[in-house]
């Protein structure tokens, strides 16, 4: 079996953040938090990474990013656009946002034919969560997975976040819960009453592991949420949406791995300075040679 591939989404802007933090430098030589993901998964035995980019950022992500990566491993490019549709079906007129993280991946069928995993740009996960992931998908041929963080491992000190708290079942996950506005292990649905959350919660950071026969289903499930929802202007498909499919039809087991390191992202501008301490920390021990 061919090792398997890393899939990077990096096709939307940070909105809440103003810009491509994707290509936001962080390290001391302007290395990307991507960069770091990067490392840590040819390390862990990952062959290959997939970039899914817009191609309108294509030019300033090879110059920023592609270019110095290259050097260090196997690389391929696919590019999410909105006209990239099942046969039949075209985007509405006005349209300028992203069709949705499973039609990010849905955009890698004709090139990744491996395991693979799925991860965010913009997120730091630490070498544990690539290590168990990898060799998840190197020993289990049927099921998929994913990688939980425990909930105050992922909170920032500069606004709320959003996170999938996750049902699970002797080590399967079951179902997420999304939570919308999560301040300090306490989330809020009116934004008046706080309820408390215990801090070892698992909360998934869409960090997901699959084998190739998940392109069929999006593809599938794609076709469903076109057919109903095509005609919007700001609708995503999204691929937790699919993985809960999966599971509750019984097509689909999702063994769920918890990394115990401590998540970094930088979901508002504040958070770069914070990030990069502890980035840079971990470059200083020697932890990230040669990066």
């Amino acid at each position: 079996m061919k090792n398997p591939t890393l899939i990077v989404m990096a096709a939307g802007m940070g909105s809440r953040f103003g810009g491509l933090k994707q290509l936001e430098p962080i390290g001391k030589n302007g290395e990307a938090l991507l960069d770091f993901s990067v490392y840590d998964a040819k390390k862990a035995g990952f062959g290959k990474v997939v970039f899914v980019i817009k191609r309108e950022i294509e030019a300033d992500f090879r110059r920023l990013v592609g270019k110095r990566i290259e050097q260090k491993i196997d690389v391929d490019y696919v590019f999410q656009e909105l006209d990239c549709l099942p046969a039949g079906f075209s985007a509405p007129a006005g349209r300028v946002k992203p069709w949705g993280t499973g039609h990010a991946v849905l955009c890698c069928r004709d090139i990744v034919k491996e395991p693979f995993a799925v991860i965010n740009a913009d997120d730091y996960y630490g070498k544990t969560a690539y290590t168990q992931i990898y060799h998840q998908l190197s020993q289990d041929a049927d099921n998929y997975c994913m990688v939980g963080f425990r909930l105050q491992n992922t909170l920032t000190e500069n606004g709320t976040v959003s996170r999938g708290v996750c049902s699970i079942k002797d080590g399967m996950l079951e179902g997420i819960e999304e939570r919308t506005k999560i301040l300090d292990c306490k989330y809020t649905t009116d934004g008046t009453n706080w309820i408390p959350m215990a801090p070892e919660t698992i909360v998934a950071m869409n960090m997901w592991g699959f084998t190739p026969d998940l392109f069929g289903y999006l593809e599938a499930d794609f076709v469903t949420f076109l057919k109903a929802r095509g005609n919007e202007q700001k609708s995503e498909f999204f691929l937790p949406f699919v993985i809960d499919d999966l599971i509750k039809s019984g097509k689909k087991q999702v063994r769920v791995l918890v990394a115990e390191d401590k998540w970094y992202g930088v979901t508002y501008r504040e958070d770069k300075d914070a990030v990069q301490s502890a980035l840079l920390k971990m470059v200083d021990a020697g932890e990230y040679d040669g990066i």
